[in-house]
């Protein structure tokens, strides 16, 4: 069913799920219980290793490699033009906060540049817990300020999207709220899939083939080891005050661990006044995009159109207070 808050809950409906997923489900739980994926791991170096050997190996000929020195710091990222683009696309990469790249994102990097006319840049944020919390989204967050000031000089225009998916969603959020006090509206558009916004685990359902408890303890002990910090609206953008954020698309499957992490993100966001938007891709699990099923296609379709839209729409950016 759809609500008149945009909330789509139609894809937790059992009968709607593609059997085709399920398959796909339980083949992905055997491929990553032969690739390694057990937890607590030999070390998040080890993690990496495994993790980065079944990566994606696609590289791009389009993209290219910048190191962009910001007022803090010098971040890394990769960048994929568009050859007139109408808005710039701010992505941040999954990973459970410790391992993924930006590299490693050059297929969905092409895609978005293609379909909304936008140059993208996906962000490579430093990793836990080499670098615990706040440094990957300190890294974010520079990257955002930066694209503010100087994405009209650079790629042409300074109509800017921000999109993420898991760990890269969370941190999308709380980048949102970091920048809003001083530049609010600087962002038209946020589309997020099924990100972790509680890190206390209150919303946690059902173990998945992918996130299960042993897992998630596991990630957010490198993150933020101090359990009592993950009450933080910066960890934990559930907690956050989520006034004044853009137009919001939250995509998660209906056999993801994290379901009610968007669900609930989605119920704060009402209540807060921001014009969200939920889909629940019927049987996906987390990273459900790698399925190529039906239903993820259209997601992610959803996701590009819904960005499109608000790359061409015409705003007025509110005025900063105080």
């Amino acid at each position: 069913m759809t609500n008149k808050y945009k909330l789509d809950l139609s894809g937790l409906d059992p009968a709607a799920a593609d059997p085709a997923a399920g398959t796909f489900n339980e083949a992905m739980r055997s491929a990553l219980a032969s690739g390694g994926w057990s937890f607590p791991p030999e070390s998040a170096s080890a993690l990496r290793s495994t993790m980065d050997a079944g990566a994606d190996s696609y590289r791009s000929p389009r993209a290219r490699t910048r190191s962009i020195v910001t007022d803090s710091s010098t971040v890394h990222a990769r960048i994929v033009d568009a050859a007139t683009p109408s808005a710039v696309v701010l992505h941040f990469h999954p990973g459970g906060f410790v391992f993924g790249g930006a590299a490693y994102q050059d297929a969905a990097l092409e895609r978005m540049a293609d379909v909304i006319g936008a140059t993208v840049i996906s962000v490579d944020y430093r990793l836990a817990p080499e670098h615990p919390f706040p440094a990957g989204l300190d890294d974010c967050e520079a990257i955002a300020r930066w694209l503010i000031e100087n994405a009209q000089a650079e790629f042409g225009t300074d109509r800017l999207l921000i999109t993420g998916q898991s760990a890269g969603a969370s941190l999308a959020v709380s980048t949102l709220v970091r920048v809003h006090a001083s530049h609010p509206g600087a962002f038209r558009a946020a589309s997020l899939f099924y990100g972790n916004y509680d890190a206390t685990r209150l919303p946690l359902q059902e173990d998945g083939v992918v996130i299960f408890r042993e897992a998630m303890d596991w990630f957010y002990a490198q993150y933020v080891a101090d359990p009592a910090q993950r009450r933080n609206p910066e960890v934990s953008p559930s907690y956050a005050d989520l006034r004044g954020l853009p137009p919001c698309l939250l995509t998660v499957g209906s056999a993801d661990a994290l379901l009610d992490d968007s669900v609930l993100l989605a119920c704060h966001m009402l209540a807060a006044d921001v014009d969200v938007e939920l889909q629940v891709v019927p049987g996906g699990e987390h990273g459900f995009e790698s399925s190529g099923l039906p239903a993820a296609v259209a997601a992610v379709s959803r996701s590009d159109r819904f960005l499109l839209a608000h790359s061409r729409s015409s705003v007025v950016l509110p005025s900063v207070e105080g």
